[in-house]
């Protein structure tokens, strides 16, 4: 009978790969030796990248905690550190609480088990996030009442004057028009119809992100748009089109930012042991526009969302509204880090088991 040699063998720490928490393992020389799915979460890496390197290469040079990781080698007691500032492989900084206990398994001596402070937060946030949803929704259906009675007006009479014109070369001016309010009309139509509707299909993420790069580059050749994909990434079921005009609109407010030149980063990542309006999801599609620019004015950031708050002149306040409608519709919500030279918005879309 067959061996099953090829079958391997369980990680020793298998077990610590079902905890929500991020658990990081590290050995008596502060050698990193393992981090569940919690832990590449909350510090964005992979294990792979990091086990055999040193703790510093994840956290960082933060003195309070290393004192406080040799003390508790020296002495084996346990040390809890609150509201700790570390800054892990990106250039993100975190505020984190941190539980360390001694253990002695496979050559491990410490376990560290981190969590994020505003954790507790984010379900607040989350709830306010759902009423400020529901009152942009309301307040666009009645924009979209108001717009869409003149829009038929200016159909008309672009028909009208299209009848009207000898030459046919300016024809092509009405039609762009009609064309337009056609295009305003149908955006409008589907404003106003219930937001619970969405055209699933199943669909590949960087299709989404390629036709929303092509658009943009079109707007603005000067803006240089580097992809930063993970092609391992399932397929989605998701209405393709809202997903598409949510995140076009995400890189469009990143391009006019830019003023037209500057670099926008489109990423995408899976994101584990995600809570999204209060439900817990094994697995998130994670979709980023990270731009260079001068960051988001502090006055509005807390209601970059809200429809007619814009940091531009000339700006209508709703693209970014409209985006975080549609990805509401899918579970998903969008948040934003800003700081000058570098806005990120981050889109998070649960990958639910029917996809």
């Amino acid at each position: 009978m067959a061996h099953s040699a090829h079958t391997p063998a369980p990680h020793p720490f298998a077990g610590l790969d079902l905890l929500s928490s991020a658990v990081v393992l590290v050995d008596g020389e502060l050698i990193l030796r393992y981090l569940n799915p919690g832990a590449e979460n909350l510090f964005a890496i992979s294990q792979k990248k990091l086990v055999g390197q040193p703790l510093q290469a994840l956290l960082g040079d933060s003195p309070t905690l290393s004192n406080a990781l040799k003390n508790a080698l020296r002495t084996d007691w346990s040390y809890t550190g609150q509201d700790l500032k570390v800054r892990g492989p990106g250039s993100d900084e975190l505020n984190i609480d941190c539980t360390v206990t001694p253990v002695e398994a496979d050559g491990v001596r410490l376990l560290l088990e981190f969590r994020p402070i505003d954790a507790k937060l984010r379900v607040a946030r989350e709830e306010q996030l759902l009423h400020q949803q529901q009152a942009n929704r309301e307040l666009i259906r009645n924009l979209a009442h108001e717009i869409k009675n003149p829009l038929g007006g200016i159909r008309g009479s672009a028909q009208l004057l299209q009848s009207e014109l000898s030459d046919p070369q300016l024809h092509e001016y009405t039609e762009v028009i009609i064309s337009e309010a056609d295009r305003l009309q149908d955006l409008m139509s589907r404003l106003l119809t219930s937001h619970n509707i969405v055209r699933p299909m199943q669909l590949n993420i960087h299709d989404v992100l390629e036709r929303v790069r092509k658009l943009i580059l079109a707007e603005f050749p000067n803006v240089a748009i580097v992809r930063d994909y993970d092609t391992s990434l399932p397929e989605l079921t998701a209405d393709r089109e809202q997903l598409i005009q949510a995140l076009l609109n995400i890189a469009r407010n990143a391009a006019q930012a830019l003023a037209g030149e500057g670099e926008i980063v489109l990423r995408s990542r899976i994101a584990r042991q995600v809570t999204l309006a209060k439900r817990r999801h094994k697995m998130a599609l994670e979709l980023q526009v990270i731009d260079d620019g001068p960051g988001i004015p502090e006055e509005i950031r807390d209601k970059i969302f809200y429809p007619l708050v814009s940091g531009r002149d000339g700006g209508s306040g709703l693209g970014l509204s409209l985006a975080q409608s549609f990805v509401e519709r899918h579970q998903g919500m969008i948040d934003v880090a800003s700081r000058p030279g570098r806005t990120c918005f981050t889109v998070l879309i649960p990958i639910t088991e029917r996809n």
